[in-house]
């Protein structure tokens, strides 16, 4: 049987219906599984990013060397991006005085220049292009920033911005609705709308994991971070094996 050679390079998933329920799970882990370590064991924000950041780096760097798309890898990558992204985020905005806004802008300038360099080294940030090494650092890059600064927009929304866990997951959860009647009924750039609702999903799951873990008294439930992590660890595993996500054909 012949294989094309592009679709056996290309090592990010098809964007379905499942791709988005994983990713927002995955989101949620992040924020619950990097809170673990920083504040549950004690850690601290710059420890947890240590860490997280070595598992980052060691997840894609298997990601980039693997010569075929392999869904609990790059899951795994993912996860590693949206716990580092919780701890560094946290790291700006409390440790380093930033603030939620400040952080949030930090980070927005830092995913717009990262997008705006891999257009101007490659010529697309479709996901349709990532096929080589370089279209892949870049795309991993840009969704590490992008994990980041979902982190401090879900803290500035619910916190600040004074909308609480509640009001903040509405807010994102009516914006993702707005970019799927935008995809179904306008004709606006896919790859524009594809990072949008990547963007989105992270303080959408960066809230809901806060109002899973944060004491009641802050408007949470006040769950075991570990117990929530595993919790959502094991229905990601589900996922994956449900709804099977395939590798998206590469452009050629």
């Amino acid at each position: 049987m012949n294989t094309n050679r592009d679709d056996v390079l290309a090592k990010v998933p098809e964007v379905t219906f499942g791709f988005w329920v994983t990713k927002i799970a995955a989101t949620t882990l992040g924020e619950t599984g990097g809170d673990a370590v920083s504040m549950s064991m004690n850690l601290g924000y710059l420890v947890g990013t240590g860490i997280f950041a070595a598992i980052f780096l060691f997840a894609v760097i298997l990601q980039i060397r693997s010569q075929s798309f392999h869904p609990f890898m790059y899951w795994f990558t993912i996860i590693a991006t949206t716990t580092v992204g919780t701890t560094l985020a946290d790291f700006a905005d409390r440790s380093l005085g930033i603030g939620y806004a400040g952080g949030t802008t930090v980070l927005m300038a830092l995913l717009v220049s990262s997008l705006w360099v891999w257009h101007k080294t490659l010529g697309s940030v479709s996901i349709a292009s990532i096929s080589t090494p370089k279209a892949e650092a870049f795309y991993w890059v840009t969704i590490m920033f992008s994990q980041t600064l979902g982190t401090a927009m879900g803290d500035w929304s619910a916190d600040t911005a004074g909308l609480g866990y509640g009001g903040a997951a509405a807010v994102f959860t009516a914006m993702l609705a707005l970019i799927v009647v935008a995809y179904y009924w306008s004709t606006l750039s896919r790859t524009v709308l594809f990072w949008a609702a990547f963007i989105l999903t992270r303080p959408l799951g960066a809230v809901v994991g806060d109002f899973l873990d944060k004491p009641v008294s802050e408007g949470g439930l006040e769950l075991s971070r570990y117990s929530a992590s595993a919790a959502l660890f094991i229905f990601i595993v589900i996922a994956i094996v449900l709804f099977k996500p395939r590798a998206a054909k590469a452009a050629h």
